[in-house]
């Protein structure tokens, strides 16, 4: 559906179901060059058991209108926009990637609207390769190639997938392309110069998860270590449980689309964990 957040339209899915701002809410926040289609597996199966779900497509990506944001905080402001717009006074945040950043900002400038994160493919700092960038800039069609190779682990057989008649990395490919250009270095730029991680992870006052691929060539399981030290004191400080890790055997960067049964587990488990220790 289309919802008009600061006077321009978004594009927002609900997983199938009516939104209804009284159950408890789930908002997924996709990542670069991507658009709430990533969510559709584990979006759908909350919308359908006990929850109201939120995937947006971020502005100037996907059916939504507007320019692209061009920072972490800027995006983060968005996303509280848009709980505004649909009426919701506090949710739970899951973000993959850059969309992790995001939810990790979002959650340190409002500690009243947001109950818990989960923080997919997560790193910090979140920076860009010099090829990566230099593609983005000069050769967007490298640069999706190396995203998408770097993206998944080598579990199935390239082109993978664990069923026939499917390819994970067409798929990935084209979910991709559907994006405006300039949208994959702008998000990518969002990322380098993003600077505020860990004092968001300092000022974290509601729990976390962790999910992270064992593989992932994007975004390191080790890259997210001190990010994970911080929120565990910030925890321990607030008297809230230590954030969770989950990290995912043989998955890379896409864990949505490679281990969407496992993320699915994890995010199940945390949604209805108690707040306090």
């Amino acid at each position: 559906m289309l919802v008009d957040v600061n006077g321009t339209p978004a594009w927002t899915y609900t997983g199938g179901r009516p939104f209804d701002p009284a159950r408890p809410v789930v908002v997924f926040i996709h990542g670069a060059q991507h658009d709430h289609s990533v969510w559709i597996l584990q979006s759908r199966y909350l919308a359908h058991h006990g929850h109201s779900v939120l995937a947006p497509d971020l502005p100037g990506h996907g059916r939504s209108m507007g320019p692209v944001l061009d920072s972490i905080e800027t995006i983060a402001r968005w996303l509280l926009a848009l709980l505004d717009a649909m009426g919701v006074a506090r949710a739970a945040l899951v973000g993959h990637s850059m969309g992790a950043l995001v939810a990790l900002e979002a959650a340190a400038r409002a500690p009243a609207r947001v109950d818990r994160i989960a923080l997919v493919g997560a790193a910090y700092p979140m920076k860009v390769s010099d090829v990566l960038l230099a593609a983005a800039r000069s050769d967007e069609p490298r640069a999706l190639d190396l995203i998408n190779f770097w993206s998944h682990s080598t579990i199935n057989p390239r082109p993978g997938w664990p069923a026939p008649g499917f390819s994970m990395f067409v798929q990935n490919r084209r979910v991709m392309e559907r994006q405006r250009p300039g949208v994959l270095l702008n998000d990518f730029n969002a990322c380098n110069e993003y600077a505020g991680g860990f004092a968001a992870a300092d000022a974290l006052a509601c729990p976390a998860l962790f999910v992270l691929g064992q593989r992932d060539a994007m975004a390191a399981p080790r890259q997210a270590r001190e990010l994970i030290d911080r929120c565990r004191a910030s925890a321990t400080a607030a008297g809230l449980p230590a954030p969770r890790r989950v990290e995912i055997e043989a998955c890379g960067h896409a864990i949505m689309a490679e281990r969407p049964d496992a993320l699915l587990a994890a995010l199940r488990d945390f949604l209805v964990a108690p707040v306090r220790a």
